[in-house]
């Protein structure tokens, strides 16, 4: 593998240490491995008094077991809700009830307002770096056991979830969806 010339290069990529992104881990140029978790939000506010101390409790211990370097991330990713508008779409056709298509055309008119306002879900994810596989697969079976007696469901980063916090990193949260430029 021919070594970048960062110092020189005009594309962002050079100035990304990253090689590849697969099995839920961002392969770097050094060979370490980024990976982690996700955790699924919870709103845990809505709980009594008791159980929100609890949580917050179990999470207080959660983050002091941690005996590695770890980053807290939180990235927002675009609601993708084309399948459900296409669905009340299809079922606006299939209905004959003025009431019902009035109801159907509503959810539509909310659904667009939605998809114009650039709606986003928040992830939150626990990352690490680390070269030794052994090591990484014990780290986040104890992140993922640990969230757990805290009250929070998580599973390990996805490649696409990777390419997700990259994109928001490197565009501002912006999604690029850029073809191949070739230059001449």
């Amino acid at each position: 593998m021919a070594k970048k010339n960062v110092a020189n290069s005009k594309y962002t990529e050079d100035w990304v240490p990253v090689q590849t992104i697969t099995n839920g881990m961002i392969i770097l140029d050094n060979q370490l491995k980024v990976t982690g978790v996700k955790i699924a939000p919870r709103n845990i506010f809505i709980l009594d008094e008791d159980s929100q101390a609890a949580v917050l409790n179990n999470l207080k211990n959660f983050y002091n077991q941690i005996d590695f370097e770890f980053w807290l991330v939180v990235a927002d990713r675009p609601v993708d809700i084309s399948i459900y508008m296409s669905q009340l779409q299809v079922l606006y056709n299939q209905t004959s009830s003025p009431a019902i298509r009035k109801l159907i055309t509503e959810d539509i008119q909310k659904g667009n307002n939605f998809m114009n306002n650039n709606v986003v879900d928040t992830e939150y994810y626990i990352l690490f770096k680390e070269g030794n596989l052994d090591l990484i697969q014990k780290r986040i079976r104890m992140l993922i056991n640990s969230l757990s007696a805290c009250g929070l469901m998580a599973s390990q980063t996805s490649n696409e979830d990777l390419r997700i916090i990259l994109d928001n990193f490197l565009n501002g949260g912006q999604t690029t969806e850029f073809g191949t430029v070739v230059v001449a």
